[in-house]
């Protein structure tokens, strides 16, 4: 029986701070730029933001926001939100690794940031939203326990584009952050 080992990276993965606006602010228009239908705020509306709004993403208002580094003190090469909607029900949101990184672990470690995030506050489910063309999401969503559920609604920034909702609960076999 042979085994296959993966190339895996251990990044630096952390919540931000008022600081990292513009870390936080070059990453996240970086991924509306490389995946524009992926997200529910265009490129030319987060373009926009102020500083302070900046300031106010990184600082963790209503939304906390990790960055993941490859080396401390060099760029952000991936990122990803959590925020609890107006229904109480934890949203990973924003997740999005550079091209040169996919594959390296970075993403499976921002979730796992998110899922002890989220049952650290007392919530035993999240829920994301995939487009179905986006396929590689909905695959390494699946295999980071996530399930597709029977919803769906259109993509804020791209009405035409429906959505489905995932979700992730305690009681799923990948329910363990790594």
């Amino acid at each position: 029986m042979g085994f296959i080992i993966h190339d895996v990276t251990i990044m630096l993965i952390r919540p931000t701070i008022e600081a990292d606006w513009e870390a936080l602010k070059s990453v996240r228009l970086a991924a509306l730029l490389d995946a524009p239908t992926a997200f529910g705020v265009s490129h030319q509306a987060a373009a926009a933001y102020t500083e302070a709004q900046w300031r106010e993403r990184a600082a963790v208002g209503g939304t906390a926001f990790w960055l993941a580094f490859e080396d401390d003190g060099g760029a952000p090469v991936g990122m990803i939100g959590g925020a609890v909607d107006g229904q109480g029900q934890y949203n990973l949101i924003g997740m999005w690794v550079e091209h040169a990184h996919r594959g390296s672990g970075a993403a499976r470690q921002l979730v796992d940031a998110v899922k002890a995030h989220a049952v650290a506050g007392g919530h035993a489910r999240i829920v994301l939203d995939v487009a179905p063309e986006n396929a590689r999401a909905a695959r390494f969503y699946l295999n980071q326990g996530f399930t597709f559920l029977d919803e769906w609604e259109p993509l804020a920034s791209h009405p035409d584009i429906r959505v489905r909702k995932m979700a992730w609960t305690t009681g799923s076999a990948s329910s363990t952050p790594r």
